[in-house]
């Protein structure tokens, strides 16, 4: 099985590959871009993508990205985010002057960098990072990102779980080209979009809640085109074919101008 996803090889998306997949052959790509364009050509099998981090928000790229791919959601893992500061081998952090990475790592791992007093420079990938970094021969500069790229690149490990906040998650979906019915417990992920008009959107909330049905996340974006119209993107719990969720979405249908069911797959355990 070819699994795609976006970074360099000892990427955290690579690492929640092997966590969900077991032993199968990561593709790495670019872009998020070229992710979905590996499945849907059928370079690839499935891809793994990151869609909201616990501390940082969502990946609105790939909320975009979901809607304009005929691509469906089978899957979604949590992934717990362990960041590194990582050097060249011999070198201590008293020698560290400059720490680089992706913007995101730096930003979760803020109060700890002013405490070491560096430059901090952002970079296009985490595991990209390490790679510059192996490139550059430059032992007055360190990486912030995972052990799996510290190995791969041959480099040290100064210190683990230098992020500020322990609970620092990134939640993971599963695409292929051929939706699933989950067994057991599941979610299903939508997006709609709805006349702008007052009270549209309590009403469309208002089908699920009269079944009892569980929002787990809400999310709007721009419709792109028609300025200040906007598509909304819902999680819930159950899956499109039981009865109640069924007759939810029939209720929304009657009032969307447009509704897409972009999966329903197990739920996963956080």
């Amino acid at each position: 099985m070819r699994v795609a996803f976006q970074g360099e090889p000892g990427a955290y998306s690579e690492q929640a590959i092997f966590d969900y997949f077991g032993e199968v052959k990561a593709h790495p790509c670019e872009s998020f871009e070229a992710v979905f364009e590996s499945v849907a050509s059928r370079d690839c099998d499935a891809a793994l993508i990151p869609i909201e981090n616990s501390l940082a928000g969502s990946i609105h790229r790939n909320y975009d990205l979901l809607l304009r791919c005929d691509l469906h959601i089978a899957g979604e893992y949590f992934l717990r985010v362990r960041h590194c500061l990582i050097a060249f081998p011999g070198i201590g952090k008293k020698d560290i002057r400059r720490v680089i990475s992706h913007p995101q790592a730096l930003e979760q791992c803020a109060a700890y960098l002013r405490a070491l007093d560096v430059k901090i420079e952002p970079v296009y990938d985490t595991a990209g990072s390490v790679k510059m970094l192996k490139e550059s021969s430059d032992q007055t500069t360190a990486a912030i990102a995972s052990r799996r790229a510290a190995d791969m690149y041959g480099m040290q490990i100064l210190e683990e779980g230098i992020e500020d906040n322990m609970e620092n998650y990134t939640r993971f979906l599963v695409v292929q080209r051929e939706p699933v019915t989950p067994d057991g417990e599941a979610k299903t992920s939508i997006v709609f979009t709805l006349k702008n008009q007052p009270g549209t959107l309590f009403k469309a909330l208002s089908v699920f809640a009269l079944r009892d049905i569980d929002l787990t996340k809400i999310e709007s974006r721009p419709l792109q085109g028609q300025p200040w119209d906007y598509l909304f993107y819902i999680d819930f719990i159950g899956a499109a074919h039981e009865e109640k969720v069924r007759r939810a979405l029939d209720h929304l249908s009657e009032l969307a101008l447009m509704l897409r069911v972009l999966g329903s797959y197990p739920r996963a355990s956080q």
